[in-house]
């Protein structure tokens, strides 16, 4: 498997991607107007304790209160073992009081910022957990005697009174003593760091932001399988070098500068997959295709057959739709950066088997998401159902605001809908005023419809109204915009 990172750096905006095979599987955009937040470590005040909600409001100095759950509160040595009875949040917190506190998801739509006091400090192989003492594995590392021998190496670097906890990466499988020795050295001072820093730094103020996305992306998506790191600005080409050398120096190789004629992501299509990612409906290449919802509430995904119409019988043709559907889903899940409640619809088969593979293809290729998913099993009503993380906006969020015309619903009330609109309103003024002439102001489309179509009912109102009724276009109005003015 062929995978690249590229990162590409504007003035105001830095955006990486990760290529595998020549094909974009996942897209990360930070702005200088809107950063992330996420692993930034605030001192935080809470501003109001809602005991129904057994949450607590935290001002941290952002534009919305951030929200902390009782259960994202520290309340003993141990992080990875927390109380399993949820406490009262009144006994955990009070308004005014001061916390240091850790952003767990970004500002998400109306929502404030998800909040912890779980501090955790990321590093190339391991985890920092300040609240613990404990040493955890990831679980995507499998083989049995690696994970002991990172466990025991951990270990004996932390010493028998370990100041905190671990958690061991993915990356670290196959790790060098030393270079585990180095990281968790490093977190340690900046640990230290961030605790001095925390002890003067004023409420609401920030403590520690995390690494900057080319930074960032170098320590968590930089893997065996990468075999090169491609960006196209030359001083952040320096800074790249520079912490490959003091962190990971064996992976300094695979940094190159990018002075192409052409931008970086013109040459890899990617700009082009980022414009197709935005649009709900993504063909599949045996003309079928998906529809994309993304709702507040969750994400639903619709599977179609399309113009697809197979060689065989009717239930290998959606067999084989599905297959590729699942195919298809898993990558646009990272790519558009969906999380929460996800309902896919994939088109219903009779046979178990069927659904089981395809079940298995969707799974099998979410393996390789950096995201949390779950799967459950197809419903009585042929539904899967699956959370995936959310942690982010998603890449529509990011990019895109809502059509002014629509307001974000997605349509618009025809001509002949606002027409009838206009009709009740002019019967309403006359009933309600004495009316000596009338202006309706519209679209082009509504007016021309008005003179055309609708002309025998402006008639009649004319009649019945006893006033003429002149009408206006107005290009600048939304298309179910009008007004009807008293002259």
């Amino acid at each position: 498997m062929k995978e690249e990172i590229l990162i590409n750096v504007t003035p105001r905006e830095c955006r990486a991607a990760l290529v595998e095979n020549g094909v974009l599987q996942e897209v990360q955009v930070e702005r200088t107007s809107r950063r992330g937040l996420i692993s930034n470590i605030y001192k935080g005040r809470v501003s109001r304790v809602l005991p129904g909600m057994q949450a607590a409001f935290v001002e941290v100095g952002l534009a919305r209160t951030a929200f902390l759950h009782a259960s994202d509160i520290a309340r003993n040595a141990d992080v990875d073992a927390p109380d399993r009875a949820e406490p009262n949040i009144r006994d955990c917190v009070a308004v005014g009081d001061e916390l240091l506190v850790q952003v767990l998801k970004d500002p998400i739509g109306t929502k404030g910022a998800r909040l912890t006091t779980y501090i955790s400090i990321p590093s190339r192989f391991v985890v920092m957990l300040p609240n613990s003492s404990s040493v955890g594995i990831s679980a995507r590392i499998e083989d049995e005697s690696e994970r002991e021998r990172l466990r025991a190496l951990v270990g004996s670097i932390a010493g028998d009174s370990p100041t905190a906890g671990y958690i061991v990466r993915t990356a670290a499988e196959g790790a060098a003593p030393e270079a585990l020795r180095a990281d968790i050295l490093f977190l340690q001072k900046l640990w230290e760091s961030i605790s001095r820093t925390a002890a003067t730094t004023k409420a609401t103020d920030l403590v520690h932001e995390d690494l900057a996305l080319p930074l960032r992306v170098l320590r968590d998506l930089l893997s065996p399988e990468i075999e090169k790191v491609r960006i196209d600005s030359k001083p952040w080409f320096e800074r790249l070098r520079q912490f490959t050398r003091s962190f990971i120096p064996q992976m300094e190789p695979l940094i190159e500068l990018y002075e192409g004629p052409r931008p970086i992501f013109d040459l890899y299509g990617v700009e082009d997959e980022i414009e197709r990612a935005l649009n709900p409906k993504v063909p599949l290449k045996s003309g079928g295709y998906l529809v994309f919802d993304q709702t507040e509430a969750m994400t639903t995904i619709d599977v179609n057959t399309g113009a697809y119409v197979g060689h065989r019988n009717l239930e290998e043709t959606i067999f084989r739709t599905n297959l590729e559907a699942a195919v298809a889903i898993a990558r646009q899940l990272r790519l558009r950066n969906l999380g929460g409640i996800i309902i896919i619809d994939f088109i219903d088969m009779q046979e178990e088997e069927h659904r089981r593979q395809v079940l298995q293809a969707l799974s099998g290729r979410l393996e390789h998401d950096h995201a949390r998913t779950e799967i459950m099993e197809v419903s009585s009503l042929g539904l899967v159902e699956m959370t995936r993380k959310r942690n982010r906006e998603s890449l529509e969020h990011l990019l895109c605001q809502p059509c002014p015309s629509c307001a974000g619903r997605g349509y618009v009330k025809t001509p002949e809908t606002v027409c009838y609109e206009i009709f009740r309103e002019i019967i309403r003024q006359h009933r309600q005023f004495d009316v000596e002439e009338l202006l309706v102001l519209a679209r082009p489309e509504v007016i021309e419809r008005l003179l055309d179509e609708e002309s025998t009912v402006m008639a009649e109102l004319e009649e019945l109204t006893g006033s003429p009724i002149k009408l206006q276009s107005e290009s600048m109005y939304a298309p179910d915009q009008f007004d009807v003015v008293l002259m």
